[in-house]
């Protein structure tokens, strides 16, 4: 719903430039990464609930990554190309339209894994272009992944290997987007499948318009070779924390060489990130740290605007990360520390996370006057073809 363009196309994704809503802007921009299951557009489902118009009101520069529906014609598409063709190749297009080498990145669910695996990436070919990294929802231990463990073990993964990824003497094809939203919706099967068995199908109602479960019924496809080597490498065998153990786009992968203060926010309630998997982060990350946690679930708790007064959070102290004496809190090591010792805050997190932003996002400078550059002219205007 907020006004943008599509500044650049490739076959994995559109870059939208949202319009500034503010005389003046943040020097730095910020590249938003969603998660790659579901269109972006939770993020920006409607004015009042979306936090791309948050934060062009907070005077930011947004960008924001819309990924295609993948078909046959990327069904070999790999975890590498994604991270090469996705979240690296647009956060070289935002330097160049702002002409700036740094910008803040933020990632959401599985497209915080993304984000952090390129960053990874890119420190092992020295570059290191976050200013700030801002993780939602996001798993890069993956030790403990709540109900999901029953679904995925080696044979599970070894069955999709033959069938999508072309291994072990089998085929490659595409992870349907709607084979995941069943598996998705099944995991709270009493909300997300019989209550509308009953409602709809047995009483003949209609169910209600709800944007949330709207955009998650609109799920998208994915790569078998990519699905599978994600399955593998993360939820079965959790080695994107091993330093040294992984190579990804010729890269030998070290999370902790990321050189960028982190802001980490997980859900109480969420049954498909838990919480204290997300607070694990803060342990391979060696950049300054702030958690919030926050009320509610995996979209719900992330999707908490501060007009609605709805909600609440925790954070480690009500000073704003300040111990007694003007130094920050250090995080402890164990979430469970942590929850003892946060206290809870009353409705959205947002504006937390928006003083953290705008304190690595640089000196305020007049908007731009029109989006895109020379070398990336406008495209089409927002939301653009991929949704």
């Amino acid at each position: 719903m907020t006004p943008g363009a599509v500044v650049f196309e490739n076959d994995y994704f559109q870059l939208i430039q949202y319009t500034p809503a503010t005389p003046q802007v943040h020097a730095l921009p910020l590249l938003m990464v969603p998660p790659c299951i579901n269109k972006y557009y939770i993020l920006d489902l409607q004015p009042e609930n979306s936090l791309g118009n948050f934060l062009v009101g907070e005077g930011h520069t947004v960008f924001l990554v819309s990924r295609r529906n993948p078909g046959q014609d990327m069904a070999k598409a790999t975890w590498d190309d994604y991270i090469e063709h996705g979240p690296i190749r647009a956060m070289e297009v935002v330097q160049d339209i702002t002409d700036h080498k740094k910008l803040n990145v933020f990632g959401f669910c599985v497209g915080g894994t993304i984000v952090s695996t390129a960053l990874a990436v890119l420190a092992a070919r020295g570059k290191h272009p976050a200013a700030s990294l801002t993780l939602l929802t996001t798993l890069l231990d993956f030790s403990d992944t709540g109900v999901l463990d029953v679904l995925i073990d080696e044979n599970q993964v070894q069955f999709f290997e033959t069938t999508l990824a072309s291994q072990h003497g089998g085929q490659v094809g595409l992870m349907r987007g709607v084979d995941l939203g069943a598996t998705f919706s099944f995991l709270r099967p009493i909300d997300l499948v019989w209550s509308y068995v009953v409602g709809n199908y047995l009483k003949g109602g209609t169910p209600p318009a709800f944007d949330l479960l709207y955009w998650n019924g609109d799920g998208t496809n994915l790569p078998g070779p990519f699905y599978a080597w994600y399955l593998r490498h993360t939820y079965l065998q959790d080695e994107l924390k091993q330093p040294g153990w992984l190579k990804v786009c010729g890269e030998i992968l070290d999370l902790s060489r990321i050189e960028a203060p982190v802001f980490i926010y997980g859900s109480m309630e969420d049954h498909i990130v838990p919480w204290k998997a997300v607070y694990a982060s803060t342990r391979l990350l060696k950049g300054e740290k702030a958690f919030v946690l926050g009320a509610s679930g995996h979209v719900a708790g992330v999707i908490n605007p501060p007009a609605k007064k709805k909600r609440s959070y925790w954070t480690l102290d009500a000073k704003e990360g300040k111990g007694a004496k003007g130094k920050k809190a250090e995080l402890p090591k164990q979430a469970e520390d942590l929850f003892v010792a946060a206290q809870e805050h009353p409705g959205s997190w947002w504006p937390v996370w928006g003083v953290w932003l705008a304190g690595h996002a640089g000196e305020m400078q007049a908007a731009p006057k029109k989006p895109g550059s020379k070398n990336y002219p406008v495209i089409e205007p927002a939301p653009g073809r991929y949704v």
